[in-house]
């Protein structure tokens, strides 16, 4: 056994697993001599400990010696393998699985090596250092190029720098398996609508036919895409509410359908949705 790995009975149970779990991922191993699986299981996840050198620490638990423990983590089977952060069960699993599927186990539970430069990469863009973003985001891509959150900062970045095809292709390469689901909604429903604003008209000759002409609507619509894309959300919703106002049926209710695309990117949390949602409901409903 590596000096990642340790037995622990109850003695020492708060000290080697919650107290540790505060530094490192700590992957508690139920186990019994008696159990084969286990002893296939085993040696798989003494092999990992001692590889990652430290990254994750093993704790093993001989259930039978320790039943109390057992019943405390709802061990129903064994082997049984839970995996405590932060004092917290945040993931388990029931079974001798093979190796490459508790290395995926253990990779998801491991904070990856290019958060520190995807960290610098926000405080850079905290900042409004453009380009440092950009350099720290690729870098942060290149060291590990499963990083979610790191590509999803980018593909932000991106779209606020008006790049939408290199966005659009970015956010392809992660909508399908990413794991993110309301972020990559939101930047989903960001990249539409910033597609919908890059073809329309100069702002002030879009506010120039609106004075002239309250009912242009089309004009009322450009623009609240062009807000939009320029992430003046406010704004943005007070044209759309105005198109419903004017004429709920102005091109199959497209006023209404543009505020909810708005609400989906926001998210139900947002002060301003809470705000236009009922005034929304308030047009509708009168």
């Amino acid at each position: 056994m590596s000096s990642h790995a340790i037995d622990v009975s109850e003695n020492n149970f708060m000290q080697e697993v919650i107290e540790a779990s505060r530094r490192v991922p700590v992957l508690v191993d139920f186990w019994a001599p008696w159990c084969g699986p286990c002893r296939s299981l085993g040696p798989i996840l003494e092999k990992l400990a001692a590889e990652y050198q430290g990254r994750f620490r093993l704790a093993k638990i001989n259930s039978d010696e320790n039943q109390a423990l057992a019943s405390q983590f709802g061990v129903r089977g064994i082997p049984a393998v839970k995996a405590v952060v932060n004092g917290e069960l945040v993931n388990e699993f029931t079974g001798a699985l093979p190796e490459s599927a508790v290395r995926e186990f253990i990779d998801a539970l491991l904070p990856s090596p290019a958060e520190p430069l995807r960290l610098e990469a926000l405080a850079a863009r905290a900042r409004g250092e453009a380009d440092a973003t950009r350099k720290l985001l690729l870098q942060a891509i290149h060291l590990d190029p499963r990083h979610e959150q790191a590509r999803l900062d980018l593909v932000d970045v991106l779209l606020e720098a008006g790049e939408l095809a290199e966005a659009r292709r970015l956010l392809g390469e992660i909508a399908e398996d990413g794991k993110d689901r309301s972020r990559i909604e939101s930047l989903t429903a960001r990249l539409a609508l910033a597609q919908d604003g890059a073809g329309a008209a100069d702002e002030g000759a879009l506010r120039a036919r609106i004075g002239a002409d309250g009912d242009d609507l089309a004009a009322r619509l450009d623009l609240a895409k062009l807000l939009a894309a320029q992430q003046d959300y406010r704004g943005a919703l007070e044209e759309l509410l105005e198109i419903v106002r004017r004429d709920r049926a102005f091109q199959d209710d497209i006023g209404r359908k543009t505020l909810l695309q708005i609400f989906s990117l926001l998210g139900s949390d947002s002060d301003l949705v809470r705000e236009f949602r009922g005034k929304l409901s308030s047009l509708i409903n009168r």
